[in-house]
């Protein structure tokens, strides 16, 4: 760089005498190339009358055909969607919206994930619409917000009639009501589940109005209430026996713990099932609405109480299909069969477990409802050692497997003897089982035609045929490892080693 005068001043100048400062070129601009679809393309070349090697003209209708025609052949862009204008278009573009950037107001388990095709034909002027495809969605840690929005769900799914939900409404609310343990904690997964199809909604609009807890289980999802009597609520366990008449709470009761509480949001009220001895309007579990509106999930004890029972007619004509099935039970009545289905309790076991030990007593009487059971039978047979000398050893031989629809240890229970064989699970296996203090509840009638339909599990079989066993499975033993050996030599006479070299590839 040197100095050169330019009037009465002297001004910087580069080498190569080139002026930055000043525009040289103008940057071309970015033209999008249009795309081509070759099949039209080739379909508007193929026309008669155009030019080409062997036509030297162009027709007049040719000409004027491929001018029609010819824009066809390039691809339009994609139109970019329309800007939301009205209520619905705005809320639907809100809820694209907090999908991406993880703030949603419905709650944890009722996001909805959009794929990237759905995010782009619904939104594409705003750039946090589109980083959802970039960044994994937020999940809310923080757990009042989480049962706020757990709250908010309820209202919003529960305001429908029970046969307007659809099942995956349904399936958000016994999602949501397995977080209150005062629920939960009740009630099997399955009886949950039955309940929360239906459950409704109760409204009370007016302040100091009497809502009586006797008719049902109450969830609290807005406003507050205040106990009239203690308890203002009872699990279906609790057998406790209610004061008559109600001690009734009041807010200048002195003693600490006569103290009126009050009721929020979440909290619970009410019984599943009824107060014997009580008329459904009497003052035990009962409550006066303070802040309101108030509104209430409610399970009524009518509703609890039908559905129990048809979970425990299902759950007994399961099982009874279950010993039916086996043969020894084919010809049962179904009085019987009943009687012996309600002492049934399911039990899983994982692949490789020991139900049962030979020369032990059977710890309870199994109906293979799924998977597969090896029986396995003990025998002394002559081992040689590697010094030559032979000695006596016991050794477990297979001598057959237990299926679905069969059943084992229905003597042993009964008798109080050892099983003659070992019981193990080839694969997971649920079965229904029978232990011994639950067969104390079976009649005398019912104890008989069990111990007459059965016998011993695998029990008539002799040593001798366990040993000609034992000798089959030995020889079948060693002649896969002569095999085996014999395949790994030719392998490395050959020199070819699988794993290593080029066969490693």
């Amino acid at each position: 760089m040197a100095l050169v005068s330019w009037g009465d001043r002297q001004v910087a100048k580069t080498w190569s005498g080139r002026d930055r400062q000043s525009t040289r070129h103008r940057v071309p601009q970015d033209t999008e190339t249009a795309l081509i679809d070759y099949e039209r393309l080739k379909e508007i070349n193929s026309l008669e009358g155009l030019r080409d090697k062997f036509n030297p003209q162009t027709s007049e209708e040719a000409h004027q055909h491929f001018m029609e025609n010819y824009h066809k052949m390039f691809i339009k862009p994609k139109a970019l969607p329309h800007v939301p204008k009205s209520k619905h278009e705005l809320e639907s573009y809100r809820s694209t919206s907090a999908v991406s950037t993880g703030h949603v107001s419905l709650g944890v388990c009722s996001k909805k994930h959009f794929s990237a095709e759905e995010l782009t034909d619904r939104i594409s002027h705003e750039i946090k619409d589109h980083m959802a495809t970039l960044h994994r969605e937020r999940d809310e840690v923080d757990p009042v917000v989480i049962q706020a929005n757990r709250i908010k769900d309820l209202r919003r799914i529960l305001r429908k009639k029970p046969f307007e939900r659809t099942a995956a409404e349904n399936e958000l609310v016994f999602n949501h009501l397995k977080s209150f343990p005062e629920l939960a904690d009740q009630l099997t997964d399955k009886e949950l589940k039955e309940l929360s199809t239906v459950a409704q909604i109760d409204i009370w609009k007016d302040e100091d109005y009497t809502v009586f807890g006797n008719q049902g289980f109450h969830l609290i999802l807005r406003g507050t209430v205040v106990p009239q009597s203690r308890p203002w609520l009872r699990s279906k366990d609790d057998r406790g026996i209610f004061r008559s008449p109600t001690p009734i709470l009041t807010s200048t009761s002195s003693t600490q713990d006569m103290k009126v509480p009050e009721l929020l949001v979440g909290d619970c009220f009410g019984t599943l099932q009824r107060v014997d001895g009580r008329e459904p309007n009497s003052k035990i579990l009962t409550v006066l609405t303070k802040q309101v509106p108030c509104e209430f999930l409610r399970i009524s004890c009518s509703d609890y109480k039908r559905i129990t029972e048809q979970i425990r007619i299902r759950e007994t004509s399961e099982k009874v299909e279950l010993i039916q099935s086996c043969p020894a039970y084919n010809l049962w009545p179904r009085q019987s069969l009943q009687k012996l289905a309600v002492l049934i309790d399911w039990i899983t076991f994982p692949a490789n477990t020991v139900l049962v030990s030979e020369g032990y007593k059977a710890p309870f009487i199994g109906f293979i409802k799924s998977g597969e059971c090896h029986v396995l039978r003990q025998v002394e047979v002559m081992e040689k050692l590697p010094n030559g000398q032979q000695v006596k050893r016991k050794k477990q031989v297979v001598m057959g497997k237990l299926r679905n629809s069969e059943s084992f240890g229905e003597i042993s229970v009964l008798a109080h003897e050892p099983i003659t064989c070992s019981i193990v699970t080839a694969n997971n296996i649920e079965i229904g089982a029978i232990t011994p203090a639950r067969l104390q509840e079976l009649d005398d009638t019912t104890r008989s035609l069990l111990q007459q339909s059965n016998t011993r599990t695998f029990g008539n079989l002799t040593n001798q045929a366990i040993h000609d066993e034992y000798v089959d499975q030995e020889l079948k033993r060693q002649w896969n490892q002569f095999k085996h050996g014999v395949v790994i030599d030719v392998i490395n006479s050959k020199g070819i080693r699988p794993g290593y070299g080029k066969w490693s590839k």
